[in-house]
């Protein structure tokens, strides 16, 4: 399981395009801006994505090898197995295919594809770069949404930031603004070049803005948890550094937004007044969250079938579930949406897939973390002065196949934990979601990938003999 770089040769010459790039397309096309009013269908992105995944198919058969080992076929194909079964249940075979092929896309095929298409750090970086520069063109418009009172409707005000995802998806730009601070952070923790490492740490700053502007206290939660056991495991003491100056930049520009610092003071605040007084959507959340935990009662080991929440959450929700929630602004006009998920990603499987299907997604994400953490426990190892002591410093501390990638690893990590913290308030839905089957394919290439290029030869001991035997 290495990520050193691949060796030239006659498929990976310096002439040649990396094949990650397709997958960099599908990062690229959520830059487009979302047709107002629509239904949260299969946007470009996800058709690319696709394309993607038949692109690395090909490819595969082209070079005639082992797609996957035997460990990554393993915890990627895990889900499967309760996905098929929820599939069966459902109550239509079209909400059963339809279910069953998003799932698959978003948690199997697409993160195989991207752990199979990245050959080696650049490819890592150049896709964890493609990230930071989505998260920066969304944020732009985030901001510039609140700046001229053109964003989604906050409090009777068009302030809120959701970027080019439109009122109807105000968690999307959220989501790519937060994985655009993850990997920056990581890149800029890494042991790359110190002009990469500034620009990255300027633009995981400068991401804080739209972050805090998209009034989305999930989002926040899951990229300081994130952010914070990325600062650890880089190490304590840059950890406090980094951690003092991030926190006294976010306090300089935030500051100086006037009217915002109260309601974002406000947001804040009612974070930790949910289980007190809770505002309107955290009690529909609430509400459907005892909807989904009555579902999986109901049908513990099974669920009640793909996309089945929206059909059997009025039996189970009580009177105190609003009728839908208000969208208005961005370009879009007053709709009420209708809430058709728990927003939990662990309530949502348990209802409709029951204990196998959560035991069997949550065991692929935990798997991938405990695969992930190893890897950069021993890259952090194999690093100069990553460490203390003689080993960290040893003779033998280039010897790693990922020495010089902790960055790579940094992101992974991050990336998973943001995903799994943000589970406990969002779920899978909404054109940004191909996204998090990027990521998860970078978190699998990092913990699970094989090194594409041919065996090195260490040239050291064949030198020292030749010097031996001249000097005999």
């Amino acid at each position: 399981m290495n990520l050193a770089q691949p060796a030239a040769g006659p498929d990976r010459g310096p002439s040649r395009l990396s094949p990650v790039l397709p997958v960099v397309a599908v990062v690229a096309l959520l830059a487009l801006p979302v047709q107002p009013g629509g239904e949260g269908g299969a946007g470009p992105a996800d058709a690319a994505s696709a394309l993607a995944v038949l692109f690395c198919a090909v490819r595969l058969l082209r070079q005639r090898r082992r797609p996957l080992s035997r460990t990554a076929a393993l915890v990627l194909g895990l889900p499967v197995a309760g996905l098929a079964v929820a599939a069966m249940g459902a109550s239509s075979a079209g909400a059963g295919l339809g279910g069953l092929g998003r799932y698959l896309q978003i948690f199997v095929l697409v993160p195989a594809a991207v752990l199979l298409l990245v050959r080696g750090r650049a490819d890592f970086r150049l896709l964890a770069w493609s990230f930071v520069g989505l998260a920066v063109w969304q944020g732009a418009v985030g901001v510039h949404q609140y700046a001229t009172g053109t964003g989604a409707s906050y409090q009777g005000e068009e302030i809120r930031a959701v970027g080019t995802f439109g009122a109807q998806d105000v968690m999307g730009m959220a989501t790519v603004v937060a994985f655009g601070v993850v990997c920056a952070l990581g890149l800029t923790l890494g042991h790359g070049a110190p002009r990469q490492r500034w620009l990255a740490g300027a633009a995981a700053v400068a991401l804080l803005v739209p972050l805090a502007l998209s009034f989305s206290r999930g989002a926040w939660i899951a990229t300081a948890v994130a952010c914070a056991v990325q600062l650890v495991l880089a190490g304590l003491r840059r950890a406090l550094a980094v951690a003092a100056a991030v926190v006294a930049a976010g306090v300089v520009l935030v500051g100086g937004f006037g009217v915002g610092t109260a309601m974002l003071q406000e947001r804040a605040d009612s974070i930790t007044r949910v289980a007190k007084a809770p505002d309107r959507s955290v009690t529909d959340r609430y509400t459907m969250w005892a909807a989904a935990a009555g579902m999986w009662r109901e049908r513990p080991l099974t669920g009640v079938g793909l996309k089945g929440f929206p059909e059997y959450r009025d039996a189970h929700a009580s009177l105190a579930l609003s009728s839908g929630s208000d969208t208005q602004g961005a370009g879009s006009a007053f709709r009420r949406q209708p809430l058709l998920s728990p927003h939990n990603m662990y309530l949502l499987v348990l209802a409709e897939q029951g204990l196998l299907g959560l035991v069997a997604l949550a065991g692929s994400w935990l798997a991938l973390l405990v695969c992930a953490l190893r890897e950069l426990l021993r890259a952090r190892r194999n690093v100069p002065g990553a460490g203390a002591g003689p080993r960290a410093a040893g003779p033998r501390a280039e010897a790693g196949p990922r020495a010089g990638a902790t960055d790579c690893g940094l992101v992974a990590c991050g990336l998973l934990v943001w995903l799994l913290v943000d589970f406990a308030y969002a779920d899978i839905g909404g054109p940004s979601t191909v996204l998090t089957a990027v990521a998860l394919g970078l978190v699998a290439r990092w913990a699970l990938g094989r090194d594409d290029s041919p065996a090195r030869v260490d040239a050291r001991p064949v030198a020292r003999a030749c010097e031996e035997a001249a000097a005999r």
